[in-house]
């Protein structure tokens, strides 16, 4: 499918004025391209740790939108655009109004990314795209298929693999160290995907309870344990805050689990790590990762001053797990 794509240069005092009127005007959705630096208030509510180095904001914003090339003719809905940009010149600064046209094919927003997520190995664990085939000389290995969906978690991240080598320490055990719990109940803290519940189911926990922010996350696991041939009554998931949800604690439980896990974010894990320990039994472990390295000590310290013990640090590129126990 070809689409025509659109481009209006303005500015970043107009481009959400403009944006709204392009609605108004019945385009479905825009895309803003600037260089204006998000606030703390916007890092903090999109769980950013870094950000990506941006040329300097010199006012200019790029307010993009596609149209279908169906053979439809444009040019009318075209005029009605560069109309409405001449009249919201009396309102704010649309800089040059400038209108550049290209087209692009296959735009498919949503299944586009699917070519980059292929089948890999962890350890043992074979991890497969539900929509890829089976290989037959894979037929025997121990195998989990996973459709993230519009939720984080296909296991290729490092933070990711980060806990699924510990969750294959703590529940299966390795020749450094044998797990006194052998079907282990697991908190999944930002569960995404239901990637990390269902290693660990299929590593033989005997229960998981998964907590996230995003209600989508809820569809995404319970597809993901259905795809593994998993029974739902072994997943109870909550969509919520453990940070500061008393409710969700409760739900949760006080001192029900052998392991809890959240691969979340630096910024995310420290105001978290004062309510893991009543989540934990005694001698139960907490493994945490996406804490990019350079946050490391500020992590380790929280875990610490929660009255948790840390017993291993792991590093896969720049990010970093952080494992400890409820002494």
């Amino acid at each position: 499918m070809k689409w025509n794509k659109y481009t209006i240069e303005t500015t970043t005092a107009a481009e959400d004025y403009l944006s709204s009127a392009l609605m108004d005007l019945g385009i479905e959705g825009v895309q803003i391209e600037d260089n204006v630096p998000l606030t703390k208030e916007d890092q903090a509510e999109m769980f950013i740790d870094f950000l990506p180095e941006l040329p300097p904001d010199e006012g200019i914003s790029y307010v993009s939108f596609y149209l279908e090339d169906n053979g439809q003719d444009d040019t009318e809905l075209l005029k009605q655009v560069k109309t409405t940009i001449e009249e919201m010149r009396n309102v704010v600064d649309m800089g040059t109004g400038k209108i550049t046209s290209d087209q692009t094919e296959d735009l498919d927003w949503i299944n586009n990314w699917k070519k980059f997520f292929s089948s890999f190995y962890i350890e043992d664990i074979l991890i497969k795209p539900t929509w890829e085939e089976l290989k037959e000389e894979d037929r025997d290995k121990f195998l989990i298929e996973i459709d993230p969906g519009v939720s984080f978690g296909t296991g290729k991240h490092e933070t990711t693999q980060l806990c699924i080598r510990q969750l294959l320490k703590y529940i299966r055990g390795n020749e450094t160290y044998t797990p006194q719990v052998k079907t282990p109940k697991v908190l999944d803290v930002g569960c995404g995907s239901g990637i990390l519940s269902i290693v660990a189911l299929k590593l033989g926990a005997s229960e998981v309870v998964g907590t996230d922010l995003d209600p989508d996350c809820m569809t995404s696991t319970h597809d993901n344990m259905e795809v593994n041939h998993l029974d739902q009554k072994l997943g109870t998931f909550y969509v919520g805050n453990l940070i500061n949800d008393t409710e969700l604690q409760e739900k949760a439980g006080t001192e029900e689990f052998d392991i809890v896990v959240a691969n979340i974010l630096a910024d995310v894990i420290i105001p978290m790590a004062p309510v893991i320990p009543a989540r934990l039994k005694k001698g139960g472990y907490f493994i945490t990762s996406g804490i990019i390295d350079f946050k490391e000590n500020d992590v380790k310290e929280a875990i610490e001053k929660a009255g948790l013990e840390v017993v291993e640090i792991n590093h896969q590129g720049e990010w970093v797990n952080i494992t400890a126990r409820k002494n």
